[in-house]
């Protein structure tokens, strides 16, 4: 599969770099360069790409404020000098984040985030494109581990090593197994919940999120993971009750 491109940036030698590591992509086609994004705006709505490599910070109309008119099948990934627009670049649901200077093992990696982005959303329209082939149901419960976006990496964690998750606002802590700290990420509990298969992860608070096979100790309402306490609240009880109830010998 290919996914068609273009770059924004008002550094002629930004363009250059970045222009010459589509080149060596197989898997991307460059559409276009422009060095600001009202000279793309044209171009782009009448000729939509996949994927735009767009930096933010250019005069008379930023990137962060250009991705928001964009077309909607358009997918960004920030290029920027300046970190602390990390944040402003996930509210406007950015694929990915690069921070300048950019390496090209690091634009890989986001070139294949977003290839892996299309994979998932144009399968099942292959798919039903097949005669007598149903609808796929959402193909979570094949998943065997997930790329998370950490401190500008892209990480990859198994599933069966994760423990619990932890939602702190705008943020995330993933809890991995043999791991000395939490994996910590920009995403809201929301999306990451949706992204797990339904059958090995449960929500048991607005906060949290557990792996059953991995709880050990239940006491007093709460699930105990070494000296740590996962609270379980009235709201997501009963669905957590029914899933012990299938993996327990539970007098009635």
């Amino acid at each position: 599969m290919r996914l068609t491109c273009a770059i924004i940036d008002d550094e002629p030698l930004a363009v250059s770099l970045l222009e010459s590591y589509v080149l060596k992509t197989p898997f991307l086609d460059l559409r276009g360069t422009y060095n600001s994004a009202l000279d793309a705006l044209t171009d782009l709505r009448d000729r939509p790409v996949d994927l735009l490599f767009l930096d933010i910070q250019m005069p008379e109309l930023s990137g962060l404020e250009f991705s928001r008119i964009l077309n909607a099948d358009t997918r960004v990934i920030f290029t920027t000098a300046f970190d602390q627009y990390a944040v402003d670049s996930y509210r406007v649901n950015a694929l990915d984040y690069l921070l300048k200077p950019i390496r090209y093992p690091d634009f890989l990696a986001s070139a294949n985030k977003a290839a892996r982005w299309y994979e998932l959303l144009r399968k099942p329209e292959a798919s039903e494109a097949k005669e007598g082939s149903a609808p796929p149901v959402a193909e979570k419960g094949e998943l065997e581990s997930i790329f998370v976006k950490s401190e500008y990496k892209l990480l990859q964690i198994e599933l069966r090593k994760i423990v619990y998750i932890e939602g702190l606002k705008d943020y995330v802590k993933i809890f991995v197994e043999d791991e000395p700290r939490p994996v910590l990420s920009l995403m809201s509990m929301k999306s990451l919940e949706d992204m797990l298969p339904s059958d090995r992860f449960v929500r048991v608070h607005r906060s949290f999120i557990v792996q059953p096979e991995k709880i050990k100790v239940i006491e007093r309402n709460r699930i105990v993971f070494g000296k740590e306490y996962i609270p379980i609240s009235d709201n997501y009880k009963q669905r957590f009750l029914e899933m012990l109830e299938r993996r327990s010998i539970l007098p009635k």
